[in-house]
């Protein structure tokens, strides 16, 4: 670890953060019978609805063959509709994930924003919400170096 940068040490405590709110989140989550990728992909649909699962993909962090899963899994379960429009299949939300989510996102929502609030300020918090959303700002332009 000595020939680690900051930056690097930063990428792996993100890294290890990220995996282990997201560990306790599915453990979190089960009380709704969710898990974290399901909340996420009913809260994008809940966002932008009615929308094609090319569009959803972009938005959420599961891959094409995993999205087909989930979704015939959330569709089974009465979470999700598909809706064939001429060329095009949009997904919107059932009754049922709109009961889910009105319970389970205030719960989430505390849940998660609780690592922060319990243990920065409120000035912390603004400071690493800016200094995120900057880096991940650059992120999205960055470019793969050449080979």
């Amino acid at each position: 670890m000595r020939n680690n940068t900051i930056g690097s040490l930063i990428w792996l405590r993100l890294m290890r953060f990220t995996n282990q709110s997201n560990q306790l989140s599915n453990e979190f989550l089960k009380r709704f019978d969710l898990t974290t990728a399901q909340f996420d992909v009913l809260v994008q649909i809940q966002l932008y609805e009615p929308l094609t699962q090319s569009e959803l993909a972009e938005k959420v962090t599961v891959t094409q063959g995993g999205m087909s899963r989930m979704l015939a899994r959330l569709e089974k379960e009465g979470y999700i509709t598909r809706k064939q429009e001429w060329k095009t299949k949009t997904i919107s939300l059932t009754g049922k994930a709109t009961e889910v989510l009105e319970e389970a996102m205030p719960a989430q929502l505390a849940f998660q924003s609780s690592f922060f609030e319990d243990v920065l300020t409120k000035e912390e918090e603004k400071t690493l919400y800016k200094l995120i959303t900057r880096v991940h700002k650059y992120s999205q332009k960055r470019e793969l170096p050449p080979e």
